[in-house]
Parts: structure tokens; C-alpha cells; sequence
């Protein structure tokens, strides 16, 4: 019977031997697990950050947007009004100068008007010379 214990004994030993050679590599793995869990939550936070800052980026770059093509609209509307008031230059413009040609003609005609009366006056002096 003693020898049947001390069998029993060297097998329980045998068994808690291996048993914590088992143990001691599961808590090998389960320290490498933890590293490798914290190196990926870094990394999570680390993406996290980032997604964080590209949010912002998008946020920024939609406002930026937004004030460009209000920007845009306004000088679009600038441009018509602009426009407008350019074909409206360009039509009194023209009006003026056809007025113009019109208030030259009328000059003219009157300078002819007052030649014509200046040389029957002339005529007149002359003949009132000549005659008295």
C-alpha cells in the first residue's frame, strides 16, 4: 500500500507539475493577451483621436464651403447687377451721342442761319453805302 501512495503521490506530483507548467503558460498567454489588448485599445484611441480630427477637418471644410458659395452667389449677383448697369451705360451712352449729333447739326444749321442774316446785312450796309 505504501508503494501504491507513493505512486499515487508521483503521479499527483507528475500531474500538478504539469498542471502548472499549463498554468504558468496560460498566464503567459493571457499577459501576451493583455499587451496585444492594450497596444489595440492604444491603437483605438489613437484612430479615435484621429476620427476626431478628420470630424473637425469635414466640419471645417463644410463651413469653408458654404462661405464660398455664398461668396460665389453674391458676385454672381454682383456680376448681373453690374452687367445691368454697364447695358444701361451703353444704351444712354448711345442715346447722348446720337443727342449730340442732333445738337451739332442744330449748331451748324444756325451758324448757316447766321452767315445767311450776317450777309444780307452786309448787303444792306452796302447798298445804304452805295445808294446814300
Amino acid at each position: 500500500m505504501a508503494m501504491d501512495s507513493e505512486q499515487k503521490l508521483d503521479e499527483l506530483a507528475r500531474k500538478l507539475g504539469v498542471q502548472e507548467a499549463e498554468l504558468k503558460r496560460g498566464v503567459e498567454r493571457a499577459e501576451l493577451a493583455e499587451k496585444k489588448l492594450k497596444s489595440i485599445e492604444d491603437e483605438l484611441t489613437t484612430v479615435g483621436d484621429q476620427m476626431k480630427q478628420l470630424e473637425k477637418s469635414a466640419e471645417k471644410a463644410l463651413d469653408r464651403e458654404e462661405k464660398l458659395v455664398d461668396k460665389i452667389l453674391s458676385l454672381q449677383s454682383k456680376y448681373k447687377v453690374t452687367e445691368a448697369k454697364f447695358e444701361y451705360g451703353e444704351m444712354n451712352i448711345g442715346k447722348l451721342n446720337q443727342r449730340i449729333d442732333d445738337i451739332e447739326d442744330e449748331i451748324y444749321r444756325e451758324k448757316l442761319k447766321v452767315k445767311k442774316c450776317s450777309d444780307e446785312l452786309d448787303d444792306t450796309f452796302e447798298d445804304m453805302i452805295a445808294n446814300y
